[in-house]
């Protein structure tokens, strides 16, 4: 069982995805990293700050790409955004950082 800061139960699917992205705080998020066994650093709440932001402007999950962008643009990672983002998030971005960072699981997906 999830709780929000509040302490109200938060809803999960079968693969423990938010069923309500609007459900998400930082105690969800610690919750759901305790789960996938990720010690969430200031790099982690960096991305997934970045994606939920993203989500609230566009109203759709941020595809990788626009992750690796972000690290290489904005913390300096350059061309091993990429790996330095599967280093975060070792299982896969829409297994572990979607998950955590709230997102409903994609239907499809590309890595573009």
């Amino acid at each position: 069982m999830i709780a929000d800061t509040s302490g109200n139960t938060v809803v999960t699917d079968d693969e423990g995805y938010l069923v309500d992205p609007a459900a998400w705080d930082e105690t969800v998020a610690r919750q759901l990293a305790d789960q996938e066994r990720v010690d969430l650093t200031d790099e982690h709440w960096q991305v997934l700050r970045f994606m939920r932001g993203y989500y609230e402007e566009h109203r759709i999950i941020p595809d990788a790409r626009f992750v690796m962008r972000f690290l290489a643009d904005e913390l300096g990672y350059g061309r091993k955004a990429q790996n330095y983002l599967f280093k975060l998030f070792p299982y896969g971005y829409v297994k572990q950082a979607c998950r955590i960072a709230g997102m409903k699981r994609p239907r499809a997906w590309s890595t573009g």
